[in-house]
């Protein structure tokens, strides 16, 4: 059986992990990263991942930092305004209007959106022409063992791995944070999402719009043009049961049904991808380190698609182990792992339970409490210092 050596080891090909490669591979460290899926790079294979990736401006730091901002510049579409639309009326029309403008805090938008497929593709063909980052999709982690200087990471094509820092990114059901018997908290709300893009003939002028209504917000975020005609992401959140019976209708009467629920702000939407649904929940880890290990992105913490926040949350946590590395700090030493903690803690805890709230907002059922959330979103909108705070909280500030 072979071991090899190397500086970090990363369970997880999803773009966290792909991202913490490139990021972790620009300081001159040895990386592995491997995953049990091979990866889909082409948008339409019927297992491409068809969501799309808001990065918020502090994201950008980041992929800088690990080169990977040329790559995916190219692609981006700007979100200069987040717009929120409350839908909550018997009619089911749009009451309310607030626009948050990015203008007001920088001369730069809030963030820039990119579909995940694409981002994925991007990040592989950096990753190929990085030689200090191995890339081995189709394996798993199958056991870790801490010594006392360095972990021996078990992989399913009967290898092994020495390393003095394994960074978990292998997902909301983490086989890594298992091995290590690390709790984990889980909200459920009885939600998925459908995702899907399509085209409309309205510009979208770079604003990601979500519309209130109930069940979940229905929210359309900008994608780059094709072939001259606007595009744009959608998420489309609902109670379990309704969710279930819109995947089961046809093409045409899920459109009628998407823009009914899209109350036309866009203009008549045509649906151009396959649909997919994902389960939504709240998720945090009781802790983010283990022996030699850091969990990073959904093994430490998932979240509703609201306001953009998941895989930002995930880019904070790359941040936080690059800045420790750079600033001496041993790999996967217990100075290390602890100042990790407690950097990375703070900000998931507020954010998850911010964001829950939030959801549970979205939720609204009842005339009362659409009611009540309405006159909410009018206060914050109006109040110029509030609607301040609540961008610069969105963007991490």
């Amino acid at each position: 059986m072979t071991r090899e050596n190397f500086d970090i080891f990363i369970s997880g090909g999803g773009l966290s992990g792909l991202v913490a490669a490139c990021a972790l591979g620009r300081l001159g460290l040895s990386v592995l990263c491997v995953d049990p899926q091979p990866p889909v790079t082409t948008q339409n294979d019927p297992k491409a991942d068809r969501r799309s990736t808001a990065f918020l401006q502090p994201a950008r730091a980041t992929l800088e930092q690990a080169g990977l901002w040329p790559r995916f510049a190219r692609y981006a579409a700007p979100l200069q305004i987040m717009r929120l639309a409350d839908a909550g009326g018997e009619a089911g029309e749009i009451r309310y209007l607030a626009d948050f403008n990015a203008a007001e805090l920088s001369d730069q938008p809030f963030g820039w959106n990119l579909p995940n497929w694409l981002l994925r593709r991007e990040l592989l063909a950096q990753i190929e022409q990085t030689d200090n980052i191995t890339l081995r999709m189709g394996v798993k982690t199958n056991r870790i063992v801490a010594r006392e200087a360095h972990a021996v990471v078990a992989l399913s094509d009967r290898s092994q791995v020495q390393t003095p820092l394994v960074v978990a990114a292998d997902g909301r059901n983490s086989p890594i944070r298992k091995m290590l018997d690390i709790g984990v908290k889980t909200w459920r709300y009885g939600q998925k999402a459908i995702v899907f893009t399509v085209s409309h003939p309205r510009p979208h002028n770079n604003i990601s719009t979500e519309i209130h209504r109930s069940g979940g917000p229905f929210t359309l975020v900008p994608l780059p043009d094709h072939n001259g005609q606007p595009q744009s992401a959608v998420v489309w959140m609902e109670t379990g049961p309704k969710a279930a019976a819109l995947m089961e209708l046809d093409e045409a009467a899920f459109t009628a049904k998407a823009n009914l629920r899209a109350c036309d702000i866009l203009g008549p939407l045509t649906v151009t991808s396959p649909r997919n649904i994902w389960p939504i929940i709240s998720q945090k880890a009781e802790r983010l380190t283990g022996a030699h290990t850091a969990l990073i992105a959904e093994p430490a913490h998932v979240v509703p698609p609201i306001g953009a926040q998941g895989l930002n949350m995930s880019l904070g946590d790359v941040q936080a182990l690059v800045d420790l590395l750079e600033s001496g700090h041993i790999a996967g030493s217990q100075d290390m792992l602890a100042a990790f903690e407690r950097k990375r803690m703070p900000d998931i805890t507020a954010r998850v339970s911010g964001v829950d709230m939030l959801n549970r907002a979205a939720l609204a059922q009842s005339p009362d409490l659409r009611a009540l959330r309405l006159k909410g979103l009018q206060l914050l909108n109006e109040t110029t210092p509030l609607r301040r705070a609540a961008m610069r909280a969105g963007l991490g500030a």
